[in-house]
């Protein structure tokens, strides 16, 4: 699929003043959940949109970014990375064990990792590859059948599987709730098994609920309409 025409995308004087407004509102939520504005980190969102767009959001300050489909990174982040090599670049999306070892090669952090087979195919695929990126344990935090994620009553044997059984390098977890729930009980959940863990890292927040993430202990919050904005079809 071809790239959204540039009429369709924001500007990047558009594109820039979204991206310091949402820092801005990343910075209060911190100061007022009493927590150091540097420990949260945004993760642009910058699915369906072309890179053109990520190169605005890099321009504006920008370096770490987003995708949900592995083929759609595979097209944008190459070309991207060749001209700024301090890009990165975390997988979000529910992944196909087909699609590990492109995974292991594009991704700087895999967010989604959620069953058996995957965890057993992305470490395969690093060994073959030569790399190791960081992976996140993603929650089903609300059990949701729909949705990708680990259920709330097997996460603390996967987590220890995916460590101690596929010598993968798990930081942390990743979850999104249920649309219809408050969504501050979900994400105290999740900061309550990573401490169980002992592990550091903390993926939740959209850009509906980023502030409740970060009072909860977001350390990334992931945010792309707000930025970018409405999404487009899928790229490639």
């Amino acid at each position: 699929m071809p790239d959204p025409s540039p009429a369709d995308e924001l500007s990047p004087a558009a594109v820039a003043a979204n991206l310091a407004a949402v820092k801005a509102r990343i910075t209060a939520a911190a100061r007022a959940a009493g927590r150091d504005p540097a420990a949260v980190e945004l993760v642009a969102v910058s699915k369906t949109h072309p890179a053109a767009s990520i190169a605005a959001a890099y321009a504006a300050g920008q370096r770490l970014f987003g995708e949900n489909r592995v083929q759609e990174a595979m097209a944008k982040f190459p070309a991207l990375r060749e001209r700024w090599p301090d890009l990165r670049l975390h997988l979000i999306g529910g992944l196909q064990t087909n699609k590990a070892r492109e995974a292991v090669r594009i991704a700087d952090m895999i967010e989604s990792l959620d069953r058996p087979k995957l965890a057993e195919a992305l470490a395969k695929a690093m060994q073959q590859e030569g790399r190791r990126p960081d992976c996140l344990v993603q929650v089903n935090v609300g059990d949701e059948t729909q949705k990708y994620g680990v259920p709330r009553a097997e996460a603390d044997a996967f987590i220890a599987a995916a460590r101690a059984q596929w010598g993968l390098s798990v930081v942390g977890l990743m979850c999104i709730p249920p649309v219809e729930d408050d969504p501050r009980p979900h994400f105290r959940y999740l900061a309550d098994l990573a401490r169980a863990h002992g592990l550091a890292v903390l993926s939740m927040g959209m850009s509906g609920d980023f502030e409740a993430a970060i009072a909860e202990g977001a350390t990334l919050v992931r945010v792309g309409t707000a930025i970018f904005g409405a999404r487009h079809a899928p790229i490639a």
